[in-house]
This record gives structure tokens, C-alpha cells and sequence, in this order.
């Protein structure tokens, strides 16, 4: 057997002896979501939160303006803090964000999935848009392996410019780097997919069924962003609400049965409202002792939902006189949620294999 059988890689037909070996053709999803600091201690945080923050898709300050601030004040003090809230959510065992163990179980179901339908013509991949696994190792890996054609898929259900579209510049960043540039297609928000929305509706419904008593209301809790860039264009705001109505519709419940917030303020300006920490307080000031909350925007459990969810927007609720508040958790790996990703998958990938 030849080294070039061997390793999978050919000399193109009609090449010259001494032309390079190629890989087989294949096509690559690559799957993308938010990121995550590699440990709890002040350095990973700090490294984490700085390129995090310094993305200006998601603080668009002047960087003249901005970086004396986050390098100076912010990260000399937030790193602690933020260390502090990972370590109570921390996945021990295998020393890791729970983020990473959620997308990486999702990337493994998906793979099976696509591998299922169609063999070894795709191959499957997820990448962080902050930290480890980069984007850019990630796409040099794809066309390594002889990835021609990649599907890069930022699994954030509703668009936005801090999420889906910052994922998609870091991906594009990363074709630039490359000789042998892959075709690529990048694949737009998913919050009105059938399959998503029903996803979400089962999710409800099994926990709704486990409750001894039914929540007087379900506080959908989205992540917030600055009013101003929906005033500026951004359709977050919008397709956050359409999710709401759709879950609903699909529930077939009555308006007054489900809510639509916004969580996670930072600085000074004003965001998106209602915010879901004054929310719960007043649902519970206005009788509503008992209630259940969903992170739609969310496609894995991650910082925002274990901890500050089940943390300080529960401990609002509760000290303003609520009694029961119920956590449903994130999509994840759960089944109907792996089928919505690759009927979603299946429709980007049409023309490009058989």
C-alpha cells in the first residue's frame, strides 16, 4: 500500500510526478457558539473577558474611549469577580465550562446525524467565537482535511449583531488566511424554523408536566443588548418577541400566559426592557408567586442560565415575595433539538452533497 493510500490524499489527474498530494473532497459544518474561558483564574478570565470586550460588535465605544477603561479598571477587577461566578457552575470533572461540554455533545450527536444521511462526504466541527477552540484553527483544520466547501453555522437562534454577525466576521477573518480558499455559506438565524419552535414547546411541556402546580406565568428571558442598536437597525429586539408569539402559538396558550424580557446588563446606558431581574420582582409584588423561566436565546445552558438566572434573577423573585421559580433548561443535546439543527443543516447543505 502506498503512503498516498495510506493517508487518504491523491495526486490530482493528469498532475505531474512531483504536484503535492490532495485530500479527498469533503464539505465541513463547522458549528459556532459564544466561547468560554479556558479555567477560573484571574489570567484565563482576563485573556477571555479582553477579547471578549474588545470586540466592537459588542461594545462599539470608540477604542480610544473604550480601551483605557476595560484595560485599566474593568480587567483589573471583573476577572475575580467572574472567575468567582464559573468556579459555582464549573464542570469538575472533566475541568471545563459547561458550555463546552453542552456544544460538544451537540456537535457529537449532529456529526452522527449527518453521518447517518451521508457517510464520510461531511465532516463535523464546532469552534469559539472568545477562546478555545478558535474559529481560525478550526477552518485551517476543515481544509487540511480537504474541506472544499464549508457550512459555518453560529448557533445563536436569533441574529444579532453581537452574536451571529461577530461569529461570521470571525469566520471570514479566517477564509482570508487561506490559499485554497473554501466556498462557504453561512447559515441565517433559526428562530422561526418549525422545528426549533417546537423544540422549545416539547422542552416546555415536559417540564410544565413534572410541576405539582402549573407556573402562573412563563418569563421568556433573552440576552439584552443596548436599545440603541435596535434604534440603529439591529432586528434582535424583534425576533426575540416573534419567538415568544411562535412558542406560544404552539403551546396555544393566551398572551397573558407567557412574558418576553431581556437580561444580562452591562454599563450605563439604557437596554432593551422589561429587564428579567426587575421583571420577576414585580411579577411576584403583583401576586404571581409562582413561575417558570426560558432562555430562548440561548441554544446551550452556559454562564447566563446557571448562574445568573438561577442566581440573582431567582433571588429577586424570591425577595420580592415569590415562591416558586422553576428553571427550564437550555435545548442542549435534547433530542428535538438536534433534529431542528440538522433539518436547518440539511437545508444549507442542499446542492453541495448528495
Amino acid at each position: 500500500m502506498s503512503d498516498a493510500t495510506r493517508t487518504g490524499n491523491l495526486r490530482p489527474a493528469h498532475a505531474p510526478a512531483d504536484h503535492p498530494m490532495v485530500k479527498p473532497a469533503k464539505v465541513g459544518v463547522l458549528l459556532a457558539n459564544l466561547g468560554t474561558p479556558d479555567q477560573t483564574d484571574y489570567w484565563s478570565m482576563r485573556r477571555y473577558l479582553n477579547e471578549f470586550l474588545s470586540d466592537q460588535r459588542v461594545i462599539d465605544y470608540p477604542k480610544w474611549k473604550w480601551q483605557p477603561l476595560l484595560q485599566l479598571i474593568i480587567l483589573t477587577k471583573r476577572p475575580f469577580t467572574s472567575g468567582a461566578n464559573y468556579k459555582l457552575i464549573w464542570n469538575k470533572e472533566k475541568d471545563e465550562s459547561p458550555l463546552m461540554t453542552i456544544t460538544r455533545d451537540q456537535t457529537k450527536a449532529v456529526a452522527e446525524g449527518l453521518k447517518a444521511r451521508y457517510g464520510d462526504q461531511v465532516m463535523v466541527d464546532f469552534c469559539m467565537r472568545y477562546g478555545n477552540p478558535s474559529t481560525k484553527s478550526k477552518v485551517r483544520e476543515m481544509v487540511a482535511a480537504g474541506c472544499d466547501k464549508i457550512v459555518f453555522f453560529p448557533l445563536y437562534p436569533q441574529y444579532a449583531g453581537a452574536t451571529t454577525a461577530t461569529a461570521n466576521d470571525q469566520f471570514f477573518r479566517a477564509l482570508m488566511e487561506e490559499k485554497w480558499q473554501p466556498a462557504s455559506r453561512t447559515v441565517p438565524d433559526y428562530f422561526e424554523h418549525p422545528a426549533y419552535i417546537d423544540a422549545l414547546a416539547q422542552s416546555v411541556e415536559r417540564a410544565y408536566a413534572a410541576l405539582p402546580k402549573r407556573p402562573d406565568v412563563l418569563v421568556a428571558s433573552y440576552h439584552g443588548m443596548p436599545k440603541r442598536y435596535l434604534m440603529e437597525g439591529d432586528p434582535y429586539f424583534c425576533k426575540c418577541h416573534k419567538t415568544t408569539r411562535l412558542l406560544r402559538e404552539r403551546l396555544g396558550w393566551a398572551k397573558e400566559d407567557i412574558d418576553t424580557s431581556f437580561q444580562s446588563v452591562f454599563g450605563t446606558e439604557e437596554w432593551l426592557r422589561p429587564y428579567t431581574v426587575e421583571h420577576v420582582a414585580e411579577l411576584a409584588k403583583q401576586g404571581k408567586k409562582n413561575i417558570a423561566v426560558i432562555a430562548p436565546a440561548f441554544s446551550a445552558d452556559c454562564i447566563e442560565t446557571l448562574e445568573e438566572i438561577q442566581g440573582e434573577i431567582q433571588e429577586a423573585f424570591v425577595h420580592a415575595g415569590g415562591e416558586s421559580f422553576t428553571y427550564i433548561p437550555c435545548l442542549n443535546d435534547d433530542e428535538a433539538h438536534i433534529k431542528a439543527l440538522l433539518a436547518v443543516i440539511d437545508e444549507n447543505l442542499q446542492g453541495w452533497v448528495a
